[in-house]
């Protein structure tokens, strides 16, 4: 056998990535940043000050709040909500400006010492290059164990600190001489934190805390406490978070821009913090950082959105503080135009670090009147009470009601000629109450059941300005984007729905296909398994656990799922569900399936692609025999699909490398052939054309 064909054929057991519609990210030209921030790929935003370069940024996100080995008055209460919200502020637009891919999070269980190793030591110095910005953030406890500060993982061992501990010198090992990156920041919210800054006074860390003021490129060192203080938690921040990440996320918001010039630095950060810490817990807890071991000037956020222009520069004594009062439960506020917590009767909602001056607040509830949008005035070392008054339940004409019953059943029928005929009811009763949201909602998704997103995207932000709590609005609105491939802001988006309710499980299913898309296949899990854990009987979650499970090597794993899937989703079956989320079709971009919208159609493209997953693990597993029973079984549901072809021919060569019998080679060549006729555009096609001409001369040999 020619070697190129054996190695075609032996090789091939590769999960293939590029035949299942990986959605790639698009990485932005190099270039040299403005204001000499920094240099190297990144995105452009625009600051009151003008266009500002975002370097390339990557990021770990640690957050434990139960130990499994540690007593129960050792246990936290808000450290993996404070990694939620460092999480959510760097993927937004209007704050760190990450792509959703390159930050890494490990909260709860994830947060294993082994885990912690290998995003910190292996992934961090593979990915990070000069000009690019580094962030790790820690939220959990923090040890000392004979004079030397460690982080507790996960899996913290008390009876052995040095072994079961991430140590302070191993950190500053690591960010000082392993990652690459021009800009570095170290953000620990954790009990005896401090002992990695260079200003610790114990003798013992003095060498850590030489490399970290020796290293040549910028580091920002902010760690929530003193080496020998607490870091405290509290209900009384924003409804329940550590003092320090609190004014943190605060001052990533924009609060600590002090120039202000749409721009947040490491000294403007450094300072807002600090001040306002120190404030609230009686000078118990002081945030440390050090002047000599950061440039000022490194950006940390982008927050033009907010600014106005009667803003001024503010002094560090001027913040003060909103604390809402609520007559009723469940109330979303905002401030500024961003969600700050939710306030209920019995439970204030206290919102300290406020600039000085007018903010816009609004209350919301659904199905009531919003309080506001209206303006309170913030005074300078001051706390103000905002009493929330949601007063009136909205009513509805029973015209727009009717119209939206009849448009919901025309949307239930499917095809786009109902779709269509629905949009123009919605759009009625939107015409006859404009505060309808629910019409807007269901005028989004059926706007994007025949793919027109732009309509669909003004609909869903109709629904969301109307109610801005829609939590089912904005969940459909994360699945439109799902569907047009902005899976940054679908998970943004989807984030926000899971953050205020755990228990949605559809928003979890959707995450772990945009985490899927991005190739975040340990995120995507971690979403696939909780929306199973809350949904078991729907199907589509199964699907995508599967497709995660087998692009990270786990083929047997995949195997499973994939079957439940299929068993799940079998309208013939007794077991199978008889409902299609058909607005989430994110999974079948890449693959050409856009151009029908019928619930059937969606349907059928998936099984189609699940029997063409379990194809691929079956082929990963070296089992040729069973993948080509799987592949054949998804063309016999979509045999226009040029990629089931190329993997069909593929899992056939492998069966001629194992049996060395000519057989399975014509067979091969025409499903290589078939990929050229379908489209011939394709990456995988001019590979096809190769081992066509390599299975042409083994024939001719063996004739």
């Amino acid at each position: 056998m020619p070697r190129a064909l054996t190695h075609l054929a032996l090789g091939l057991g590769l999960a293939l990535t590029g035949t299942t519609g990986d959605a790639r990210a698009q990485q932005a030209p190099a270039g040299t940043r403005d204001l000499d921030i920094v240099s190297g790929s990144g995105e452009i935003v625009t600051t009151k000050s003008g266009e500002v370069r975002v370097p390339r940024s990557y990021a770990l996100v640690v957050g434990i709040a139960n130990y499994p080995n540690l007593p129960a008055e050792k246990q936290l209460r808000y450290t993996e909500r404070d990694a939620e919200r460092i999480y959510s502020i760097l993927i937004s637009p209007q704050g760190g400006n990450f792509r959703a891919e390159n930050v890494q999070q490990l909260t709860g269980s994830r947060a294993t010492l082994a885990n912690l190793r290998h995003q910190l030591e292996e992934w961090l110095p593979s990915v990070a290059q000069q000009g690019d910005r580094v962030l790790i953030y820690f939220a959990g406890h923090g040890f000392l164990y004979e004079d030397r500060a460690y982080l507790a993982p996960y899996d913290i061992d008390p009876n052995n600190i040095q072994g079961t501990g991430y140590s302070m010198d191993d950190l500053g090992r690591v960010v000082g001489s392993e990652i690459n990156a021009t800009h570095k920041v170290l953000i620990t919210d954790a009990c005896h934190s401090g002992a990695i800054t260079p200003r610790a006074e114990e003798s013992q860390n003095e060498a850590v805390n030489r490399r970290l003021l020796d290293l040549s490129s910028s580091v920002f060192s902010l760690t929530a406490s003193r080496d020998r203080e607490q870091s405290f938690e509290s209900p009384n921040f924003g409804g329940g978070h550590g003092v320090f990440t609190y004014y943190v996320v605060k001052g990533l918001e924009g609060e600590a821009d002090a120039n202000p010039d749409g721009i947040i630095t490491a000294d403007e950060l450094a300072e807002y913090t600090r001040y306002n810490v120190r404030q609230a817990t009686g000078t118990r807890q002081t945030p440390t950082s050090d002047r000599g071991s950061f440039d000022p000037n490194m950006p940390l956020a982008y927050v033009p959105a907010i600014l106005t222009e009667n803003v001024s520069q503010q002094r560090p004594d001027q913040f003060g503080t909103l604390i809402f009062e609520s007559n009723m439960n469940e109330v979303e506020v905002f401030v500024d135009g961003a969600s700050a917590g939710i306030v209920h009767t019995d439970k204030p909602l206290r919102l300290p670090g406020l600039r000085p001056g007018p903010h816009s607040i609004k209350a919301v509830r659904m199905g009531y009147e919003p309080d506001g949008p209206r303006e309170e005035m913030v005074y300078p070392g001051q706390d103000t009470a905002v009493s929330i008054k949601i007063l009136y339940a909205r009513r509805r004409d029973k015209a727009a009601l009717d119209e939206l019953d009849r448009g919901i059943d025309l949307y239930n029928r499917g095809f786009e000629s109902n779709y269509r005929k629905a949009v123009e009811r919605f759009e009625k009763a939107l015409a006859i109450d404009p505060n309808y949201s629910q019409a807007a909602l269901y005028l989004g998704r059926a706007y994007s059941a025949f793919f027109e997103y732009e309509k669909s995207g003004a609909a869903y932000r109709k629904a969301l300005e109307i109610d801005p709590d829609y939590l089912e609005a904005r969940a459909s609105f994360g699945g439109m984007l799902l569907d047009t491939g902005d899976f940054d802001e679908a998970i943004r988006q989807l984030t926000r729905v899971v953050v205020r309710d755990k228990s949605h499980g559809l928003a979890y299913a959707m995450l772990a296909q945009s985490y899927r898309m991005k190739d975040m296949y340990a995120e995507s899990i971690e979403a696939a398994r909780r929306a199973i854990e809350l949904t078991p009987r729907n199907a589509e979650p199964h699907f995508f656990l599967a497709d995660s499970l087998r692009l990270s090597g786990k083929p047997a794993a995949a195997k499973s799922e994939y079957l439940k899937y299929l068993d799940l989703s079998d309208f013939e079956s007794s077991t199978g569900e008889k409902v299609v989320n058909y607005w989430i079709r994110g999974f079948l971009i890449g693959r050409g399936k856009k151009s029908r919208a019928a619930q059937k159609d969606i349907w059928s493209d998936l099984r189609s692609l699940a029997y063409f997953g379990l194809g691929d693990s079956e082929r990963l597993l070296k089992q040729p025999d069973n993948a080509i029973g799987y592949y054949t079984q998804s063309l016999k549901l979509d045999d226009k699909d040029p990629l089931t072809h190329y993997a069909l021919g593929l899992a056939l060569t492998l069966k001629f490398a194992q049996t060395d019998g000519r057989e399975p080679l014509p067979q091969a060549r025409l499903h290589f052939q078939k990929v050229l006729e379908l489209n011939e555009h394709l990456a995988e096609a001019e590979q096809a054309r190769e081992y066509i001409t390599e299975i042409d001369a083994e024939l001719a040999k063996r004739n």
